[in-house]
């Protein structure tokens, strides 16, 4: 692959209500401005919080489909495509370069709406490859954390590294009724939003990596680990003395963050 000598920056993006990928609001505009921000990207790799696998795999097929995982929404959203191509060889490259975990390609999967709901906003003419790896749902968060690292090689080579999820993501809580109504946050959720952010800019990846040790208010910001470990993976990649920069940083439905993070 292409070596541009650009070291890529990573991001984390609280995706939120699969909504966004039709809405305009103001967590739109910052994948927007964001996307502006960015060196141009010879592929991208995203880690969504909605493909678990038993294993872990990585695209590789040419045109990865547009899955629309999801009910309940308008006929406006199932018609959204977005037909990025793929890269198999980048996908054969990452197989090839891990050490100590099983990975594997896959040829059925495609682009979640993890990843298609928000790299739309990033490149709307999805003229760029996009690659997804999925989480092992049988590894524990160390375990994640120590695999992104090993995915730090991929930021040389012009690869944007994407991890899709919410920090904080408690469906089962959700003010249904007020979920239009930004800024909304339970007092736990707040809680454990703010400790998240502290131990970020303070580069205390320990705690966060043991969230489940955190207190109450992360047992219920993290009550599964789908939307919290794509987080994790774009931390793992922070090199030393790089920035962070926060962005999006508000909630919506009382218990859901669209807090999101780009390093570097």
């Amino acid at each position: 692959m292409k070596n541009n000598n650009v070291t890529m920056p990573v991001l984390f993006l609280g995706h939120g209500s699969p909504m966004n990928a039709i809405e305009e609001n103001e967590f739109v505009e910052g994948f927007r401005r964001i996307g502006k921000e960015l060196p141009r990207p010879q592929s991208i790799l995203v880690v969504s919080a909605h493909w678990e696998t038993n294993g872990t795999y990585v695209t590789a097929m040419e045109k990865p489909r547009t899955i629309h995982d999801f009910g309940g929404f308008p006929p406006a959203l199932f018609a959204v495509k977005y037909p990025a191509p793929g890269n198999p060889e980048l996908a054969k490259q990452i197989v090839s370069e891990i050490d100590g975990c099983n990975v594997s390609t896959d040829d059925k999967w495609g682009l979640d709406h993890g990843a298609w709901s928000v790299v739309k906003h990033l490149y709307p003419e999805a003229d760029i490859p996009v690659i997804q790896m999925s989480l092992n749902y049988s590894k524990k968060p160390a375990d994640h954390y120590r695999l992104a690292q090993q995915l730090g090689f991929l930021r040389k080579q012009g690869v944007l590294i994407i991890g899709s999820g919410n920090m904080v993501h408690n469906l089962g809580l959700v003010a249904w009724s007020k979920l239009n109504e930004v800024g909304l946050a339970y007092e736990w959720a707040e809680e454990a939003n703010s400790k998240m952010k502290h131990f970020i800019m303070n580069d205390d990846h320990k705690s966060l990596i043991d969230y489940t040790a955190q207190g109450s208010e992360f047992k219920l910001a993290v009550p599964t680990p789908d939307h919290y470990l794509p987080m994790l993976y774009a931390l793992a990649l922070k090199e030393k003395n790089e920035s962070v920069e926060i962005f999006n940083d508000k909630a919506v439905g009382g218990s859901l963050t669209m807090t999101s993070l780009k390093i570097g």
